[in-house]
Parts: C-alpha cells; structure tokens; sequence
C-alpha cells in the first residue's frame, strides 16, 4: 500500500482574502495534478466573519468593524479571530475515502485526538458538525468539495475572545456556548506557546485519523500564494 502523505504549512497571520484565494489556488492546482500531495494549512486570520451556503445574515447580529466574506463552504456563520487555529485541509478524497460523511467525521475525530492529547474531553454533539465539550463548542467546520478536493476546513478556539462569539448566532445554533482551549485547560490569558501546542496536537490527530505521515510543505505551496485579491462585501 502507497504511503499517504500530508504536507504540513503553518504561515502564520495571514488575512482571510488571501487565505480565500491561496486555497482556491491550491485546491484547482491539486485538482489539475500541479501539486501531488495532500497539504494542510494551520494559521490565524485577523478578525472576521464568513458566512456560508447556508447562512442567514440575520445571524450577524453586530458587524460593525468587521471585514464579512459570504463564501462557499457549508455551514453558517463563523467568526476568525486572534488566537484561533484554523486549519484548510487541501485533500484529494479520492485517495481516501470519496465520501463527504467519511470526511466530516474523520475531521471531527482528528480534532477530538487533538484536544485529548490538550487534556481535554471532547466529541461529537450529532446533529450538529462540529467538536463539543462538555456542552460548548469549542471547534467548527465547514467544507466544500470540487472534483473530490476539499478546501475550507476547521476553526479551534485556542485562546480565542469569546467575547467575539457574541457578535453573531455562531453556526446559526441558537443559545450556544462557546469555549475555548485556554479556557478549559484553566491557562493563563495570552499564552502564546499554546496555539503551538494546539497546531502540534492537531497534526499528531491528522496523522491518526487520516492515516498519513506529515511533512513540512514544499516550496511549491508557497509559490502559489496570491496577494489579496479577494474583497470583503
């Protein structure tokens, strides 16, 4: 059996219309054959909203000050932010598994790995897509699939304000909780060294899910950063 392998690139801060664009760049390159291997993205994005195919913009209760993109992910309303860990999987599904069920639930289960290697507790709250613990949601997802490549992915609250949440109906779920890494470890406010832990942890929970060996990403994926060519409306 052919080893699968997973491309592992963590930019930093990088702003979410470039990010939008990257991943649109990446995904048709892995579609069209350019880039040979499945990548992972782990970055942060500046404060923002996105909304997707099932959004609702009454779900956005206070968006002034904040960039908002309506995109074509799954899902509703999110928020990005300082200190959240989110993770773009470009994956080619037909090297796995094509089935878009079989994809969410393997990405739930490499962030539940995740966090139980952070020492927390976590798992799945059907109906809903996501990660939950103990009745807060700590991680939401939201895909799309073109030709069987993802793009899209997964935001964990590692240190993130939650106080952010309360801009929006998150997830378009009424009354939830939402939680973070930072606050149910009990870590101090601001520990930066902990959204490294979290990206270590989520790409261990990658590598068991998945099944893969991870590598740092090639020059390649880099090479096909866009500047920011995507405007918030």
């Amino acid at each position: 059996m052919t080893e699968r392998v997973l491309e592992v690139l963590q930019p930093g801060v990088v702003p979410y219309a470039e990010a939008l664009a990257w991943q649109r760049a990446l995904a048709e390159a892995r579609i069209n054959g350019r880039l040979t291997q499945d990548l992972l993205l782990l970055l942060e994005h500046p404060p923002v909203v996105t909304l997707g195919r099932n959004s609702r913009h009454s779900h956005v209760l206070r968006p002034d000050g904040l960039d908002i993109f309506e995109i074509e992910r799954g899902g509703d309303v999110t928020f990005h932010g300082p200190g959240q860990l989110v993770g773009y999987p470009i994956l080619d599904l037909a090297g796995h598994k094509p089935d878009l069920h079989w994809y969410l639930r393997t990405l739930e289960e490499a962030l539940v790995i995740a966090l139980a290697e952070l020492g927390i507790s976590a798992g799945r709250n059907p109906p809903f897509t996501g990660v939950w613990t103990r009745n807060r949601k700590i991680a939401s997802i939201g895909i799309h699939v073109k030709q069987w490549v993802t793009w899209h992915g997964f935001a964990l609250n590692v240190t993130t304000d939650l106080a952010q949440f309360e801009r929006i109906v998150p997830c378009g779920i009424a009354g939830v909780a939402m939680t973070s890494v930072e606050r149910e470890r009990g870590a101090g406010s601001g520990e930066r060294n902990l959204w490294e832990q979290a990206a270590e942890a989520v790409i261990g929970g990658f590598e068991t899910a998945f099944g893969v060996t991870t590598m740092p990403a090639a020059s390649r994926v880099a090479e096909l950063r866009p500047g920011a060519a995507v405007q918030a409306h």
